[in-house]
């Protein structure tokens, strides 16, 4: 694979905003959340698209049953849970999860446990067939942007704030085991009396040894959002920073999605300087290849396959793309 010869292979079309997209287990389905308050499910070939009326703005998406149920975490404080192959969907449950938005949900490796986190400040852990809430654990001081499982530890919960905290959780002890910081991924401006930043990505690699997180650094504007878009990376056996990744141009923005390759690579979409993807090696800080974008990518996803990454951008395109020369067939 020749990930320099990345290019658009697919343009899904809307006609509104994208703020989410995650790839179905099976790669048949994209599925974007968008401004109408609804997320849509398109077909990665047919490119024909079906309304899920969620009636929220929607960050956090999900599956479940291996595959066959969607989860999704809205703007409204609900999780609902979807049947993915309906051609008229309608929740299957419903539950009011967080006081104020619900900003990401994640399912654990073997789908029995789904995790949602919001602008309550609190992590909470249900039983992702029943809905019945397992655990609820406080500590963080500012809205929780983003949740994940570690993929290869049972029980192993990591959430991350606006303020660049990460806190380990251990659900078979109910406790709090370890909690460390991304400096670099917050600021407070004095000016604006604001803090920016936080995990806007969060996603362990495949093997399990290292944990990335994407945000902006360098801010100079809080209002504005003028920052550099970047990822870092911990080694998760110690929870210490080992990198973390720029790019070597003058891209601005942040990195609203990043993504775990098999190959050890780690990409990043942004917004900004009209929209990046950005590749990098583990042990290198700056990109060995970038790519221009049609338009602001507001988040990023990884086929199942491994060969094709889904960017939902701001003028209500899905871009999927290829990472190689030419697509088989």
């Amino acid at each position: 694979m020749d990930m320099t010869k990345t290019h658009l292979a697919v343009d899904l079309v809307h006609n509104r905003p994208m703020i989410s997209c995650r790839f179905d287990p099976s790669g048949k389905y994209i599925f974007c959340g968008s401004e109408d308050y609804s997320v849509w499910r398109f077909d990665a070939v047919t490119k024909e698209k079906v309304a899920f009326p969620v009636e929220a703005w929607v960050r956090g998406l999900t599956f479940a049953d291996g595959g066959k149920t969607l989860i999704t975490a809205g703007y409204d404080g609900r999780l609902l849970w979807w049947p993915v192959e309906s051609s008229e969907p309608k929740p299957i449950r419903s539950i009011q999860a967080h006081q104020g938005w619900a900003r990401a949900v994640a399912v654990s490796p073997d789908g029995g446990l789904t995790a949602s986190v919001g602008n309550d400040l609190v992590v909470r852990v249900w039983k992702t067939d029943s809905g019945e809430k397992l655990h609820e654990f406080t500590g963080h001081e500012s809205h929780i942007y983003n949740v994940t499982f570690h993929p290869k530890e049972e029980g192993q919960l990591v959430s991350g704030d606006l303020k660049g905290n990460l806190k380990h959780w251990d659900l078979k002890s109910g406790k709090l085991k370890r909690e460390c910081k991304a400096e670099s991924l917050q600021k407070f401006d004095s000016g604006f009396v604001a803090h920016i930043g936080g995990f806007r990505g969060l996603e362990f690699t495949p093997d399990g040894k290292f944990l990335l997180g994407s945000g902006i650094t360098n801010v100079t504007n809080a209002f504005a959002g003028v920052g550099n878009p970047s990822v870092v990376a911990f080694d998760w056996s110690t929870v210490k920073q080992t990198i973390e990744h720029l790019s070597k141009g003058k891209i601005r923005g942040v990195a609203w999605g990043v993504a775990a390759h098999s190959s050890g690579v780690r990409i990043a979409a942004t917004g900004g300087s009209g929209g990046f993807l950005l590749f990098f090696k583990p042990d290198e800080k700056n990109e060995f290849h970038n790519m221009k974008l049609k338009d602001v990518g507001r988040d990023l996803d990884l086929s199942p396959d491994g060969m094709q990454l889904a960017i939902a951008h701001h003028n209500g395109h899905v871009s999927l793309l290829w990472m190689d020369e030419k697509k088989p067939g």
